[in-house]
């Protein structure tokens, strides 16, 4: 009998039925990443050393939240009040950045400048007495009289008043770079920001020339407004103070529904010589909250 290629379909198919039909077996289902998740996963390599910014979680409560990240194998967290940093100490945990003024009212305007100074000096004084390292600084807003140059020059001014006291103390300022595209929450992203341009925020701190003034590379708002995550990474190495993680587009899971490939922008980290902290700040969405925060943990954990 002649056998061509329809006769070998066919065939191939009526086996493939058969099979199915007497041996019970049922076609494969995708797998989400939820269902894969490792519920029992704790921290092996500790090679990046993790931390959670709280606000994510909410509601989650504080302590809850720390002994979930001692569970896990983190080891810091921030985003949280200073009343529960004692309770945080005593789980054997540290806080990766203390907060200061926010990202609104910032020194882009002078108008802010005397609220900017007060908290950022409050921050730094805490930070100092806690034994922590780095307190977190913005831009603040555009304002529309005020133009780009002047806005530059306006945060260095506000900056300069502050880092004397940081440098005394070995404390850093990190300045945060944030995304102002993404329109769709309130902490996805943030339009009208002045410092959303990475490059911008980086020349802003080489003209302080201050090693107590830092970026914070935020992977997510980085690879919504700029992009070429891992050569910003090599190209900025010596002016990064701090790393945040969350999952783009959306700002949620680091799982296979979103773009960045998190392992390899975490090996980037470690080539570069970074030994600070890396803060999970993804807006968790999968059902059991803790299970993202182990995926997540193991995503990190190369």
């Amino acid at each position: 009998m002649k056998t061509n290629r329809r006769t070998l379909l066919k065939t191939a198919a009526t086996t493939a039925f058969a099979t199915t039909l007497f041996t019970g077996s049922k076609p494969a289902r995708a797998q989400t990443p939820m269902n894969n998740a490792n519920p029992k996963f704790r921290i092996r390599n500790g090679r990046i050393k993790q931390s959670i910014m709280g606000w994510t979680f909410n509601p989650m409560p504080t302590l809850q939240l720390a002994k979930l990240c001692k569970e896990i194998g983190l080891v810091a967290m921030e985003g949280i009040s200073p009343k529960f940093y004692p309770k945080i100490r005593e789980l054997g945990l540290d806080i990766s950045l203390v907060g200061s003024h926010g990202f609104k009212k910032g020194p882009v305007d002078p108008a802010n400048h005397d609220e900017c100074v007060e908290k950022i000096t409050q921050s730094i004084e805490l930070c100092a007495s806690a034994g922590y390292k780095r307190v977190i600084t913005f831009t603040g807003m555009k304002a529309e009289r005020i133009d780009d140059e002047e806005a530059i020059k306006n945060c260095i001014t506000c900056w300069k008043k502050v880092l004397p006291l940081a440098e005394k103390k070995k404390i850093t300022l990190c300045l945060e770079h944030l995304n102002s595209r993404d329109d769709s929450h309130p902490m996805k992203g943030h339009p009208g920001y002045f410092g959303d341009d990475v490059d911008r925020c980086v020349e802003m701190i080489n003209r302080v020339g201050s090693s107590s003034l830092k970026l914070l590379f935020d992977v997510y708002h980085v690879q919504v407004m700029n992009g070429d995550v891992i050569r910003r990474i090599n190209q900025y190495k010596d002016v990064i103070g701090h790393y945040h993680t969350a999952g783009n587009p959306g700002r949620a899971e680091l799982d296979d529904t979103q773009e960045i490939n998190y392992p390899g922008v975490m090996n980037a980290i470690l080539k570069t010589g970074y030994d600070g902290y890396v803060a999970q700040e993804f807006i968790p969405t999968w059902d059991d909250k803790a299970l993202a925060l182990r995926h997540a943990a193991e995503v990190c954990d190369v």
